[in-house]
């Protein structure tokens, strides 16, 4: 019997706050496509993030720093046109917040009305404040990010792991704190230690996500290419491969290019 699209439960921010409450890991992954989405949700994926990430995997940047908002937008539309059941955040790309809360608004606004998608996430701590505030006094929702922040590679000069020093740890955990203050209905944390994200998970009341932080919080996050094995040479220590797709992938074209140049390729019962 089919499912009607109005029958699935819909994940919201509310359900992944009921979640965390029971104890229940929140599973998430990143999506910046109609296909790819479509089989990720329907395998019952939690949460899908349209990541600044599609900078490197989709467009063969070194940094998520190039991506622009159209870009983001583009790729968000996408995804929120496959899905029927799980949350789509988006991340605000480079450029589009830092510094300047009008903007930041306008960029959340943006995404929200021309994707469709049902929430937006920002880098940073302190720092960014007036402008989590702004979108949020927009009814917009707001998911956090701390730890290894990507569009602040420059700053950082290293992917290494964060908040080893006591003073950074501590800044961390205060800057989490603001965030849930401030209203964000959650927050990822990349690459930090497990015991330092653990901190911050039982101090917040809202989800914290990792990646790269441990299994004590509240939730994962992978970009879906490097699970499923589609890129091959990002190898750190956090990526668990569920698959090796790009060796299939090739493997699979290398075949079809056989077969195509032997003329097994179509053969009768595939021609009209």
């Amino acid at each position: 019997m089919s499912v009607h699209k109005s029958d699935i439960k819909r994940i919201t921010t509310h359900i992944l706050q009921e979640m965390k409450g029971r104890g229940e890991k929140i599973s998430m992954l990143t999506a910046y496509d109609f296909s790819m989405a479509r089989i990720l949700d329907a395998a019952g994926i939690d949460v899908l993030l349209v990541g600044d990430s599609a900078s490197n995997v989709m467009a063969g940047h070194e940094t998520t720093l190039p991506i622009t908002l159209d870009q983001m937008i583009y790729h968000a539309s996408s995804v929120v046109r496959a899905i029927r059941r799980c949350l789509v955040v988006v991340d605000l790309p480079f450029g589009s917040y830092q510094g300047n809360s009008s903007e930041a608004l306008r960029s959340a606004i943006r995404i929200m009305k021309e994707s469709g998608a049902h929430a937006i996430k920002m880098e940073g701590g302190h720092e960014i404040r007036e402008s989590v505030a702004r979108i949020l006094s927009a009814g917009v929702p707001v998911m956090g990010h701390l730890g290894l922040t990507p569009q602040s590679i420059y700053k950082f000069g290293t992917y290494s792991v964060r908040a080893r020093e006591e003073d950074e740890a501590q800044k961390l955990i205060e800057d989490a704190k603001l965030l849930e203050a401030c209203g964000c209905f959650g927050l990822v944390l990349e690459k930090i230690p497990a015991d330092l994200a653990r901190r911050v998970a039982e101090a917040l009341t809202i989800p914290v996500i990792g990646i790269g932080a441990g299994n004590f919080v509240d939730g994962q996050v992978l970009v879906t290419h490097d699970m499923l094995g589609i890129t091959k040479d990002f190898q750190p220590r956090f990526l668990r491969r569920y698959a090796e797709l790009y060796n299939l992938m090739q493997g699979a074209v290398e075949q079809y290019i056989r077969d195509v140049k032997e003329e097994d390729f179509p053969n009768a019962q595939e021609s009209y």
